[in-house]
């Protein structure tokens, strides 16, 4: 245990379980303290005893439904509020993974409201203030599926696809002015997830589920490395940065005064 090492406070949303609840051991034992949001008041606590006990980092807990906008608030005062906070962990988020036409679509807006809505309100109440400080690092919990859509509920995709999108946005924005932003594309993990999503991780083959420890270790060695995109499973860098240069390359194609030839559209 060491704690003669401050590293400000890390404030974590779904903190009480699976990957939140790793990232918020991973970064006390970093020199963090923490403020841990969730909804079970049961599992925070245990969680701020243990970890208060074996690290001593200071630790603040905060039930909150950040699908319920009331809560949403009281967390966006916070972040305004402690200036302490040098890290913001964006875990909450829940998933599907039934096709579109046998969802409910009340869960699939409740899915964006969580996914979406209250991951961009935390972050747009945070980014001024480390701005304003010169320094701060934004973690946002994406997914594989932000790249790869098919592989289950679409409107999940689609949520993923928003974080990913997003956190580069900021990366590109907030870079110069000492904000670190990274994206965390996680596979399949072994978390309670997929029990929620109603795909038991039993019935996924071993070798494609990761576990949640692995998983938040390989993430924050991607933010050492100074990655804005990780995707844990990856072996091989290079694979991204070719596919964001082909996305770079699409650019100067994207917007122009006349459609292309293929189409035969204006062609005398």
């Amino acid at each position: 245990m060491n704690t003669t090492i401050h590293k400000g406070t890390a404030l974590i949303t779904g903190a009480s379980t699976g990957i939140g609840a790793i990232y918020a051991d991973r970064l006390a034992r970093r020199g963090y303290d923490l403020i841990l949001v969730a909804r079970n008041r049961e599992r925070l606590d245990e969680l701020a005893n243990r970890l208060t006990t074996s690290t001593g980092r200071s630790i603040e807990v905060v039930v909150a439904d950040l699908g319920a906008k009331a809560d949403v608030r009281r967390v966006e005062d916070i972040l305004r509020r402690d200036s302490s906070i040098t890290m913001l962990v964006n875990n909450a988020g829940f998933g599907g993974a039934g096709p579109l036409l046998v969802s409910d679509v009340d869960k699939m807006e409740a899915m964006i409201e969580l996914n979406v809505t209250a991951l961009t309100r935390l972050t747009y109440a945070i980014a001024p203030g480390f701005v304003a400080r010169g320094a701060g690092t934004i973690v946002n919990i994406a997914s594989v599926v932000a790249v790869a859509p098919e592989l289950l509920n679409g409107v999940y995709g689609a949520s993923k696809a928003f974080v990913l999108a997003f956190s580069q946005s900021l990366q590109h924005e907030l870079a110069a002015q000492g904000v670190r932003v990274q994206a965390v594309l996680p596979g399949a993990t072994r978390t309670e997830f997929w029990d929620i999503a109603g795909r038991p991780v039993e019935n996924l083959p071993e070798s494609i589920v990761m576990s949640a420890d692995d998983l938040v270790d390989a993430a924050l060695a991607g933010l050492d490395q100074g990655e804005v995109a990780t995707i844990p499973s990856l072996p091989d860098a290079a694979d991204w940065n070719a596919f964001e240069a082909a996305r770079a390359a699409l650019g100067p194609n994207l917007s122009r005064s006349q459609p292309a030839a293929r189409f035969g559209v204006g062609v005398a």
